[in-house]
């Protein structure tokens, strides 16, 4: 149903590597780089995204016959810092990351998927923010959408992005939700099957929130410690994660469907009230459907 990764230093190898046992669909690397360093990147079978976390990166994507040279990818020193930057990298290209600033942290999402598609960058204003919740529901939170539905023409079905709860503590995933059948439920919405890995971070560094995983509504399931460089990978079930008072919890979302292009969520019914009661929360769902 899932499983938690305490934070390694993964020597810039997968941390979530191809064909997962427990969530195929994703692929996770964290790269961490100095100035004048070099990080060959190819994943067969899977689209990719290089998000800079922090620092600054030229990055080249070729496929033998055409190569794309992305300088000056990266502007922010740190995930709380600014927008991220990324570059696109289409299934059947590789992609070669040199380190321009001191360091360089880099995020490296990818998903399963069948059709070659063509490179492209993500600048800073380009990322789609979306800003939901309040502190009086403690839901208050802020998404960056890397990979989303601006871009929905240009990549498959691999969603990436950024989410911050905002200010100090407090709930995300909430309410209860889970998206892992494609299904047209009997009340005629759907369902759509998509994998999901997580990597958390906390301001200040040493914050540490939880991670809840329950497959049925009225199951108890586990809960996980995550602390900066906790990775979680969840196939299926209902996962709501909350943030200890006096921290803000940021975490990188790589969410990749089976089949759909677009993620339809389904609310564990227990909770599923609490949209009304959540601002801007309904507003969101919609683009969706």
């Amino acid at each position: 149903m899932g499983k938690h990764i305490p934070p390694f230093d993964n020597k810039n190898q997968p941390i979530v590597d191809v064909n997962d046992e427990v969530t195929p669909l994703c692929y996770f690397n964290q790269v961490c780089l100095s100035q004048g360093d070099q990080h060959q990147h190819v994943v067969e079978g899977y689209e990719s995204v290089i998000v800079l976390a922090g620092g600054t990166c030229s990055i080249t994507v070729t496929n033998g016959e055409k190569t794309e040279v992305y300088d000056n990818i990266g502007k922010r020193k740190s995930v709380w810092d600014g927008n991220p930057e990324a570059v696109y990298v289409p299934l059947g290209y590789s992609a070669t990351i040199d380190c321009v600033s001191d360091t360089a942290d880099v995020m490296i999402a990818g998903g399963k998927f069948e059709q070659s598609l063509e490179p492209f960058c993500v600048r800073e204003e380009n990322v789609d923010i979306v800003q939901y919740g309040s502190d009086d529901t403690k839901t208050h939170r802020k998404i960056k959408h890397v990979l989303g539905q601006s871009n929905s023409d240009n990549r498959g079905r691999l969603l990436v992005s950024e989410l911050f709860t905002v200010g100090a503590g407090g709930w995300s995933g909430f309410p209860p939700h889970k998206h892992d059948e494609d299904r047209v439920k009997p009340d005629g919405s759907k369902e759509t099957l998509y994998e999901e890995v997580y990597q958390f971070r906390f301001n200040p560094d040493f914050g540490f929130g939880a991670q809840f995983l329950y497959e049925h509504e009225d199951d108890f399931g586990p809960v996980y410690h995550v602390r900066t460089g906790s990775v979680i990978a969840i196939d299926k079930g209902y996962h709501p994660s909350v943030a200890a008072p006096g921290y803000e919890m940021y975490y990188f979302t790589i969410i990749v469907g089976k089949t759909e292009k677009s993620l339809i969520q389904h609310f564990d019914p227990h909770h599923e009230y609490q949209v009304e009661t959540i601002p801007g929360i309904k507003d969101m769902i919609a683009k969706f459907k």
